[in-house]
């Protein structure tokens, strides 16, 4: 059986902690900024931890 191969669009999203939770960056970060608020801005930036019902998916996309 050959190996199972790693879904790069999902590589490059998420990343798995040492807890075996996945970590990803929020949205709407990349334009239209200027009607944000600073505090909104500043949250976006920190990562956060996906939903526990993706976390399924994402480990089937994620193999290793």
């Amino acid at each position: 059986m050959p190996k199972m191969k790693t879904h790069r669009g999902a590589a490059k999203r998420f990343r798995k902690t040492a807890s075996g939770k996945f970590k990803r960056a929020h949205a709407f970060t990349s334009h239209i900024l200027t009607k944000k608020s600073a505090k909104r801005k500043r949250n976006l930036r920190k990562n956060s931890t996906i939903s526990a019902s993706d976390q399924k998916k994402v480990s089937r996309m994620l193999p290793n």
